[in-house]
């Protein structure tokens, strides 16, 4: 049996996604997986093992010309790739009318939400199976029952496993920080990355800190030359992030798609809410800890802080999360297997 997984983006919607392919091949073995993913993030999907053919879309790049996209014939080629193969079944995981579009484009009948289930109603238009499941479970439960119905086995109940090969013991390596984010509001005061990364040397582990836009490089070496510690990480793909935090003693990180990785992979976590809740789309792992501010205004879901009163810090919420807070959450995560 041959099924396309129509789940573009982002890094964290991806390794969610993860647990439903292994519940898939451990109650049908013969299946087969495509997946339809962004370029971006093209190389994510290879590292379950039950993706057979990954199928890069641009959608990101294209969004900005369609146009030109159309003119250059990079939409036809997309389409005659996608339309190479034959499949049993079509799942769209994302629920997005950009999803949709392409998964109606392959050959095969296409299964997703219902309308009252989905996050954009109209995307169940393009679905021949739309299948009920409530929107107030956390991600990674709402895409395993999804598959569970679509492909007819029994709604799977033991714990997720998101398919990643390695040791759950933890690393041989240091610590890693990941301090960077795309929103304002979601960043841990710079002062505290600090006083956390004082702690970490003095109690004796290295730190690394990762980095991919110059900005982030830029904000990882105020933290160390302020700590007098720490060690700036080369640039690297998203498998070398994966192997990385595989081998780290443990990690502490906003909410951010690598804190995701971090805690598919067992690696001892620790993932910072400020203005965002965990509660449907929090960081999931055995080693997995979860702290989330306690704010009158949070989760507030915005960008930037608007919080007008005088702070400490900002964001302000992140008041409640003070360093000692998070080392002490972090070292009894690295010592409970």
């Amino acid at each position: 049996m041959r099924v396309l997984v129509v789940k573009t983006s982002s890094l964290g919607d991806l390794i969610h996604t993860f647990p439903a392919l292994s519940d898939a091949r451990c109650a049908l073995p013969d299946i087969e997986f495509h997946w339809l993913v962004e370029e971006a993030f093209a190389e994510v999907p290879a590292w379950h093992p039950g993706v057979s053919t990954i199928l890069p879309i641009a959608l990101r790049r294209w969004r900005g010309n369609w146009r030109k996209a159309w003119r250059k014939g990079e939409l036809s080629r997309f389409k005659q790739q996608l339309q190479q193969h034959s499949y049993d079944l079509v799942i769209d995981a994302q629920g997005l009318l950009k999803s949709a579009l392409p998964a109606r484009w392959a050959n095969g009948p296409v299964a997703g939400y219902d309308r009252h289930s989905v996050r954009e109603p109209l995307a169940s238009f393009f679905y021949a199976g739309k299948y009920p499941v409530s929107r107030q479970l956390h991600a990674v439960e709402r895409i395993r029952r999804l598959f569970a119905l679509a492909l007819g086995y029994p709604e799977p109940r033991e714990a997720p496993d998101f398919g990643l090969t390695g040791d759950d013991a933890a690393g041989s390596g240091g610590l890693v920080f990941l301090h960077s984010t795309t929103w304002a509001s979601k960043h841990w005061p710079l002062a505290y990355w600090v006083e956390l990364t004082q702690t970490a040397g003095q109690e004796g582990f290295d730190v690394a800190f990762p980095w991919y836009a110059p900005e982030e490089r830029l904000r990882a070496e105020k933290i160390m030359a302020r700590a007098g510690h720490g060690v700036l990480l080369p640039r690297m793909n998203l498998s070398g992030m994966k192997q990385c935090l595989q081998q780290a003693a443990g990690v502490v990180g906003v909410d951010t798609g690598l804190a995701h990785l971090a805690a598919a992979l067992n690696t001892p976590a620790i993932t910072l809410y400020g203005p965002t809740a965990p509660g449907l789309t929090g960081a999931v792992g055995r080693r997995q800890k979860n702290l989330s501010v306690d704010w009158p205004c949070a989760p507030c879901m915005k960008r930037d802080c608007s919080y007008q009163e005088p702070a400490p810090v900002n964001p302000a919420c992140y008041q409640s999360l003070a360093p000692e807070i998070v080392w002490t959450a972090l070292r009894q995560q690295m010592v409970n297997p």
